[in-house]
């Protein structure tokens, strides 16, 4: 067949075409492997019916936050677990030193008020597992009357100021609160540039996205392993969520179990 001059003619080969199909056929199998492998797991011990309503959910993220649950909430014997989610990843198994099948958080339920649930994060959650993370667990409550409180940390070195002085004495606590909160934080509201980052972020854009009223605090400090000072902070920013009682400062010894000297992966001493 005659062609016009300078067109340029694709040759196909039938061996070509079929091991190039062989291999999207591996590509896929070795995708879909990856994703199951990469799959967030969630598990309650009992009917969500009788968990997800009218839910006062408080997550803490990162060292100091999940560690000021244990010393200052969960002490009490008011708690009981009520449910788990799992990730499969090597930050988990690296930084936290938790294995595959550790739980990545747990879900604590307030005995005496089932409405008020506790989410503490001790594991690492990956970027790419967050979303997944958030939409799973956001996803199971009903979202009439939910509220969310989120507690994090931060190095005080990531906190941008012009104002080098406000921000010497750490650790202090800002927040960041959804359109629709009407809760009234007892700190600062979180100045550009600064952002939050992380399972905090992903769950503040979901509340403010579906009208949920949210409030994240986070704490800047520049302590490498969990603190008392640090966990202080975090108290002012329960006085705005009702029905839950901080303790005072427990006993070293009490304080001590459940601090434990973390493995810090850093060569900054080196």
């Amino acid at each position: 067949m005659a062609t016009f001059f300078g067109e340029v003619l694709s040759v196909s080969s039938r061996a070509v075409d079929e091991d190039e199909e062989d291999e999207n056929d591996e590509d896929e199998e070795i995708l879909k492997e990856l994703d199951e492998t990469r799959e967030v797991h969630l598990e309650w011990y009992q009917s969500n019916s009788n968990l997800m309503t009218d839910t006062n959910l408080i997550i803490a993220v990162g060292r100091n936050a999940a560690s000021f649950l244990s010393v200052y909430v969960l002490t009490s014997a008011t708690w009981e677990a009520v449910g788990h989610a799992s990730v499969s990843n090597a930050g988990s198994q690296t930084i936290c030193g938790q294995t595959s099948t550790e739980p990545a958080c747990v879900f604590y339920r307030k005995k005496d008020n089932r409405a008020v649930i506790l989410c503490q994060i001790s594991g690492y959650i990956e970027e790419d597992q967050q979303f997944q993370w958030t939409e799973k667990v956001l996803g199971g409550f009903k979202q009439k009357g939910l509220s969310v409180t989120v507690l994090s940390d931060s190095p005080v070195a990531e906190y941008k100021n012009m104002d080098h002085a406000s921000s010497s004495s750490s650790p202090f606590l800002l927040c960041l609160q959804t359109k629709s909160s009407t809760t009234n934080p007892q700190c600062p509201l979180l100045e550009q540039p600064n952002i939050f980052t992380g399972i905090q972020a992903a769950v503040l854009s979901h509340c403010q996205v579906n009208q949920i009223p949210a409030v994240a605090y986070q704490c800047y400090s520049d302590a490498i392993s969990p603190d008392s000072i640090t966990m202080d902070t975090y108290k002012l920013a329960f006085t705005s969520v009702g029905d839950i009682k901080v303790g005072p400062l427990p006993s070293a010894d009490i304080f001590n179990k459940f601090i434990k000297t973390n493995h810090i992966q850093s060569n900054l001493y080196i």
